[in-house]
């Protein structure tokens, strides 16, 4: 019995869990991993207040739960913090939160006085509840990692973005890689090696929140296709006056690149009547239909974090996964 059980813990099962932000990603997480979605139910009492049972046994598993922080951004953390817990008091071995969006990644400093550090205030909650590992994607600010005391696999979408643009002949001097801000150069230099592109910089001044103002263009867009890269697209102010500055300095043709696909407010009408050709982003966060445009392409997540997770499940590194480009005969 002894040697059964010490086997059994040895070699945890591995299991996926998903919430409500996002269920058409967690299912291809959960094929790309080989697994079905743990049973589960989420229900709601007339108040609001979240009820959720875990409807199989998961003692001494490993877990993966996956649960987007996006709109609403306070029900779905409130469901993934609730959860957490419930999975630690039915004895999981480990919970890992897979967590494509991280809400209030904006909130990383104090950029004004006795204002809060909102993002890591939701790194504290998620190790208080019980996680032992988070898995994220493309958060706004890298430094949000040291927010953490557990280990966090910081994985990239630029890879993926890369695949897209290569697969439609988007390389080469032809093209040109485009940073919204001097913040995001790091990001659009990675893309532009992907490519073989050179990179340009919009240089702007935001005079207050959701609000920019063009400057200049830092480098030669004339006659290349332009690409914005960007880690998201929340309501496109930015991203649309960039596009069109682009266009007004003779860009060919404009497209957005971003990993999460926020789009509130005027985005979605933003993005229509821009100059925009193509809206690329991943499936980070699920879409309603009111947000579905002809310009949009959606690049799937969910191959690249189901073999995050197997990676991590089985002891191997998983920078291989966001160092190179993303391809699907690659282990």
């Amino acid at each position: 019995m002894e040697a059964t059980m010490s086997a059994h813990y040895a070699d945890p099962k591995l299991k996926i869990f998903a919430l409500n932000s996002n269920k058409p990603l967690a299912e291809k997480i959960a094929a790309e991993v080989g697994v079905e979605l743990g049973k589960s139910s989420v229900r709601r009492f007339s108040d609001g207040e979240i009820q959720i049972n875990i409807e199989e046994s998961i003692r001494g598993d490993d877990i993966y739960l996956i649960q987007s922080t996006s709109a609403p951004v306070n029900d779905n953390l409130m469901e993934l913090l609730i959860m957490i817990d419930a999975l630690k008091r039915a004895s999981a071995h480990t919970i890992n939160v897979v967590i494509p969006y991280y809400g209030y990644a904006r909130q990383d400093r104090k950029a004004r006085s006795r204002e809060p550090i909102t993002a890591k205030l939701v790194a504290n909650m998620l190790e208080r509840a019980g996680a032992d590992r988070a898995l994220v994607l493309d958060l706004h600010a890298a430094q949000i990692q040291g927010f953490f005391d557990i280990p966090v696999d910081h994985l990239m979408g630029a890879p993926l973005l890369a695949d897209y643009f290569l697969s439609n002949n988007y390389v080469g001097d032809d093209t040109v890689v485009v940073s919204p801000d001097h913040g995001g150069v790091t990001r659009a230099r990675k893309l532009a090696e992907f490519l073989k592109s050179p990179i340009a910089i919009i240089d702007k001044r935001r005079p207050r929140p959701n609000v920019a103002e063009v400057m200049n263009i830092v480098g030669s867009v004339a006659g290349k296709h332009a690409i914005i890269i960007d880690d998201m697209i929340d309501t496109a102010g930015t991203i649309t006056l960039a596009a069109a500055a682009l266009k007004n300095a003779g860009a060919k043709s404009v497209m957005v690149a971003a990993t999460h696909a926020v789009f509130s407010g005027p985005a979605v009408e933003r993005l229509t009547n821009s100059v925009i050709e193509q809206v690329v982003v991943t499936d980070s966060i699920q879409q309603p239909e009111k947000n579905k445009m002809d310009k949009l392409v959606t690049v799937s997540v969910g191959p690249l974090i189901g073999r995050a997770i197997k990676h991590i499940h089985e002891n191997r590194p998983v920078s291989p996964l966001f160092e190179n480009r993303f391809r699907k005969d690659a282990e």
